[in-house]
């Protein structure tokens, strides 16, 4: 209930932060959430997860659930390619700690942003919910939209999406 009054602390500080594009769009995640990005390999489907929920992976023994955040965005899914990736990044889930794989369709750049260089996510023009966004950072001439991975990653968020295609979304 608290994360709107931490946000504004946590952007106010110098973070580095993990560049990807998505649909054409380019994200960032605070590098601190990460733990490694690997090459995409196989994926097993586990039936009755939520359709942004794509399946597992076996990474060096562990299972790692793999989300699609296009299909969690309501981007819709995207074709693999060769530079399409896993991002490994930790959530807090029921709270436990728990690794999940992020599918991304390229990994660009880490990027240095600081207060200045942060504006609060905007209340339209972005195909993603604004929801799911800590802000927008300024790079050059462009913006890249600063996920908030606990809200797009809770257990309630990709749980709700299996309700909501089940009550006949397409």
């Amino acid at each position: 209930m608290s994360t709107n009054t931490n946000t504004a602390p946590d952007l106010a500080r110098p973070a580095q932060y993990l560049g990807f594009s998505l649909a054409g769009e380019t994200y960032a995640i605070e590098l601190l959430r990460i733990r490694e990005i690997i090459e995409h390999v196989p994926i097993t489907r586990v039936p009755g997860m939520p359709p942004a929920v794509l399946g597992v992976i076996n990474l060096r023994g562990r299972v790692v659930p793999v989300v699609d955040l296009a299909v969690t965005m309501g981007l819709g899914p995207r074709p693999i390619t060769r530079w399409t990736c896993f991002v490994i990044v930790e959530a807090l889930l029921d709270g436990e700690r728990t690794s999940l794989g992020l599918l991304a369709d390229t990994v660009s750049e880490v990027l240095d942003l600081g207060a200045d260089d942060i504006e609060p996510p905007p209340a339209f023009g972005t195909r993603s919910p604004v929801d799911y966004l800590r802000g927008m950072g300024r790079q050059e001439q462009r913006f890249i939209l600063l996920l908030d991975l606990d809200r797009l990653l809770s257990a309630d968020e990709l749980l709700g999406l299996v309700g909501a295609a089940n009550s006949g979304g397409a």
